[in-house]
């Protein structure tokens, strides 16, 4: 098993930037390129030389850094093939069920449309982590720019059956606004309140929400459970389908 070091920092306003590194190949890989500041500052922190940008889907705050990374580097541009000639600087295509290696980390891609048509998370088993992107955040999901309820659901339900013990990365910095709402559909539950009082602490103290345990997404996370009888009921919804109870969270989180 390769020693995987990976390291999360700040892009842009609210993004986050993650490298992993393979101590034995001497690979690393970006997650995404929101911003080549921060990234070229995380390598030289780090000692690392970059080899290749894995690309979760097109949009510009996840691609920006692409082509001057590439021209620096001359890194590898592995993404989504739905989205291809949407990703600068691409040189290869994945898609979800594809199981593959970069520089000797091995990689699951799958496929979480919803945010866009053609995302993909990836998981890495040894790992024991998901690059989930736009597709998934703590407590809360991607807005539905491309996608609709219904897919987005069945997206987070292929998440969803990972390990507990995987720690989720992604996109952005949202917890904090994704609490007001979960909190709001899912007032009992314990595991929440206790999420959100974490969150309100390490914001306070300016320290990041992320990564987060999966299996502590899966008790607290309401987009993670539409298929959950009981929160159904608090949201006057019993007997309703899982995707109309998603779609019905999702419209709530739009307002705040």
């Amino acid at each position: 098993m390769p020693s995987i070091d990976i390291r999360q920092f700040t892009c842009r306003t609210d993004n986050f930037g993650v490298l992993v590194h393979n101590a034995d190949s001497g690979a690393t890989i970006s997650i995404d390129a929101p911003e080549e500041g921060p990234i070229l500052a995380a390598l030289e922190d780090a000692g690392w030389t970059l080899t290749h940008i894995l690309t979760t889907h097109h949009h510009g705050d996840h691609v920006a850094a692409n082509e001057a990374l590439k021209q620096r580097f001359g890194v590898e541009i592995v993404g989504p093939v739905k989205e291809r000639d949407r990703i600068p600087g691409i040189d290869r295509t994945v898609t979800g069920g594809d199981k593959f290696e970069l520089g000797g980390i091995a990689i699951e891609a799958i496929d979480t449309p919803g945010h866009t048509l053609g995302e993909i998370s990836y998981y890495l088993p040894e790992g024991k982590a998901l690059f989930a992107a736009d597709a998934l955040f703590s407590l809360g999901c991607g807005r539905l720019f491309e996608g609709d309820a219904a897919m987005m659901w069945e997206s987070l339900k292929r998440l969803r059956a990972l390990p507990d013990e995987t720690m989720l990365y992604c996109g952005h910095e949202y917890t904090a606004t994704n609490a007001k709402c979960a909190i709001a559909v899912d007032p009992d539950n314990t595991q929440l309140r206790e999420r959100v009082r974490e969150v309100e602490t390490l914001r306070i103290a300016g320290k990041p929400t992320l990564p987060v345990n999966l299996g502590q997404e899966k008790a607290t996370n309401p987009f993670l459970r539409a298929d959950d009888p009981e929160l159904a009921g608090d949201m006057g919804m019993a007997g309703a389908e899982p995707a109309d109870v998603f779609a019905a969270i999702r419209k709530k989180r739009d307002t705040y």
